[in-house]
């Protein structure tokens, strides 16, 4: 069953991947938004107070990274999972370790929209990447873990009835990865 979120509390908590640039921008200012090298570099110093005090999204409570979707698009198949499963995802779980998961972590990724896709039946998502084959690249077993089922979609709309797989999908939001 797929799951829907309504409203904006997703940018203060959990790991999200969005698409939708006026989203975005009611988040963080476009200054503000953090390069996926310095994301890393926080990560790999997380030992010792890598992780910023004061994050520029979401009120303070956030940080908006760009650069995966590029990362992604230049590595070739399984170098793309091994960095997603490991690389990424150690440093997603030391920004969710350092916060006590009391803040957000949001990963612009902006052919989203075009890119992602869940498979009806396992409700499995995979991101459209040529070099992982047809199916593309297994995004929720690699970022979540497999937890797919407690993954949310992100809604730009208070519309019970709208598509969930159309133009008011702006996301993908977990509330904790492990």
């Amino acid at each position: 069953m797929v799951r829907l979120r309504y409203n904006q509390g997703w940018a203060r908590r959990g790991f999200t991947l969005l698409w939708d640039w006026e989203v975005l921008t009611s988040i963080v200012e476009p200054n503000e938004v953090v390069s996926l090298r310095d994301f890393m570099r926080m990560a790999a110093d997380s030992a010792d107070n890598g992780w910023p005090e004061d994050l520029p999204a979401a009120g303070g409570d956030a940080i908006v990274v760009s650069g995966v979707e590029g990362c992604l698009d230049v590595l070739a198949g399984d170098d793309a999972s091994r960095w997603l499963e490991h690389d990424l995802k150690d440093a997603v779980l030391s920004f969710q370790d350092y916060y006590e998961g009391q803040a957000g972590l949001v990963f612009w990724m902006p052919s989203g929209s075009r890119r992602m896709k869940m498979t009806g039946a396992t409700e499995k998502y995979f991101w459209t990447h040529r070099p992982s084959g047809a199916d593309g690249l297994p995004v929720g077993g690699l970022l979540f873990s497999g937890a797919e089922n407690e993954v949310e979609r992100i809604m730009d709309t208070d519309d019970e009835n709208a598509d969930y797989d159309g133009k008011h999908w702006v996301g993908l939001h977990h509330p904790r990865i492990s």
